[in-house]
């Protein structure tokens, strides 16, 4: 089953604490292969952890080692463990989030991390089985895949297998917390490999750039329905101006644009790309242009920042994007009045909930859900964590370190990140139905298709969003 069922997703990515109750097998370093194969045959687990005398971490024994390591070189099995284990072990507090999990497995390419307490010792273990729910190589075997790949059209073909694999993920019931992170980590990996080729293919020196992911990718949030949001910043030279290197950056940029829309992640309509040259600028262009947004708060730069201020750095020289995201985190926070005008503007996009409890449908009897029952959350969750200086991007992570930060109950953020995770849920799964019909994935969603219960979940989802806005308004000073 997955790390958390329909109760604990709808909580958002729950801590990994109740995975470690469960019984690990250790062994010491000298312990015979055979023994820890025999142990690990008994129990019917996938991994053996060597750990030294403190019940620190060492090393691990998967059955993919079992395969590479011992099966070809059977005079192994009569040596110890520690000869055919993999060291240093990929390894997370207890305490951390299935998110993070996910995030770890995609990113090191491994199918098991270690779970450790604050002094090191071992308090568990989580697999790919426990987080998606399901028996497979396919996050292990895309990640490790995708570093490696040589050239474009490998890269390209990896991503069509992301989506299918999420497919299959969303059919299965996987929970949302990982099932996003796998999703966006894997499109992340396969950008870094597009980018790197391209950089490399160009001549252009990786330290004097950076590719920074915006809007859901930024956030790391993406769907079945996903586009492009993307830029570069860069650092001329002191005797360059900047107009030559966007002139070398640009071209490079399209191919990866291109590359990953036949990959399966569509040109962005808008044109927010890196290769677009309005989307390639210096630090100082960056920075000049966002202060002109945050200075003016005409309808225009309220609708940038909705999108620019989610940017993540990605590849490259990623201290550029760093450096520009806390630039961004000192200076809007002291424009009270940029930050009330976001928060107006963000309120007229209500929750899709009538009178009584009913929900405010279309002609046609539908809701947008990413409109009409995301947006409220991510909107907020931005507002709140630019006025706190919050260095944080992912919606529930905003919303949880802005409640800390303004003194907000536990209870209270958390039904907010429980609601975002269940409209996020309800996202996938309509954009999975709408695949097996045959139609492209989108967000107008018919809540009569819903069961009552269903339905009941749902209204109490898009409630939270509207007590959310309604203390965004408060604390913004705007009339609702």
């Amino acid at each position: 089953m997955p790390v958390f069922d329909t109760d604990e997703s709808a909580a958002g990515p729950a801590s990994l604490a109740h995975l470690a109750a469960r019984a690990t097998e250790t062994c010491a370093a000298p312990t015979p292969v055979r023994a820890a194969l025999e142990t690990m045959r008994r129990r019917a687990i996938g991994a053996m952890i060597v750990t030294d005398a403190e019940r620190r971490p060492i090393g691990i024994l998967t059955l993919r080692d079992v395969l590479d390591r011992v099966v070809l070189e059977p005079h192994c099995i009569e040596g110890s463990i520690e000869h055919v284990m993999t060291p240093r072990p990929v390894s997370q507090h207890v305490g951390d989030s299935s998110y993070h999990a996910a995030l770890i497995m995609v990113r090191h390419g491994v199918s098991h991390v270690v779970l450790v307490h604050g002094d090191g010792s071992v308090a568990g273990i989580v697999s790919e089985r426990d987080l998606f729910g399901m028996q497979t190589t396919g996050v292990r075997h895309l990640s490790s895949a995708i570093r490696t790949a040589a050239d474009l059209a490998q890269v390209e073909a990896y991503g069509r297998e992301i989506g299918d694999l999420a497919r299959r993920l969303v059919a299965q019931g996987a929970a949302v917390g990982p099932l996003t992170a796998f999703i966006s980590s894997l499109i992340d990996l396969l950008t870094e490999r597009l980018v790197t080729i391209e950089f490399a293919r160009a001549g252009v020196d990786p330290a004097t750039a950076c590719w920074i992911v915006l809007g859901s990718e930024g956030r790391s949030e993406q769907t079945l329905a996903t586009d492009q949001d993307n830029g570069i910043v860069f650092k001329p030279a002191a005797t360059e101006h900047p107009d030559a290197v966007r002139a070398r950056l640009v071209p490079v940029a399209q191919r990866v644009n291109h590359a990953l829309d036949r990959a399966g992640y569509r040109l962005c309509p808008g044109n927010i790309m890196a290769g677009n040259p309005a989307c390639c600028l210096s630090v100082d262009e960056w920075r000049n242009r966002f202060a002109r947004w945050i200075d003016s708060g005409s309808a225009q730069s309220l609708l940038h920042g909705s999108v620019f201020f989610d940017l993540r750095p990605l590849a490259g020289e990623t201290g550029l994007g760093l450096a520009l995201r806390r630039w961004l985190l000192e200076a809007a926070p002291k424009n009270r009045r940029f930050l009330h005008q976001m928060a107006a503007n963000a309120l007229r996009n209500r929750p899709a909930l009538g009178l009584l409890g009913r929900f405010a449908t279309d002609a046609g009897g539908c809701i947008d859900l990413k409109m009409n029952a995301a947006a409220p959350f991510i909107d907020a969750a931005r507002i709140v964590s630019l006025g706190c200086a919050v260095d944080e991007v992912r919606t529930d992570a905003r919303l949880r370190a802005s409640g800390r930060a303004l003194r907000i109950g536990d209870s209270e953020s958390e039904a907010w990140i429980a609601a975002f995770h269940q409209v996020q849920g309800y996202r996938l799964r309509h954009q999975m139905r709408c695949l097996e019909r045959g139609k492209t994935p989108d967000n107008r969603f018919a809540p009569d298709e819903l069961n009552a219960f269903d339905q009941q979940v749902l209204r109490n989802a898009l409630e939270q969003a509207r007590l959310l806005q309604s203390r965004v308004a408060l604390d913004y000073g705007v009339r609702t």
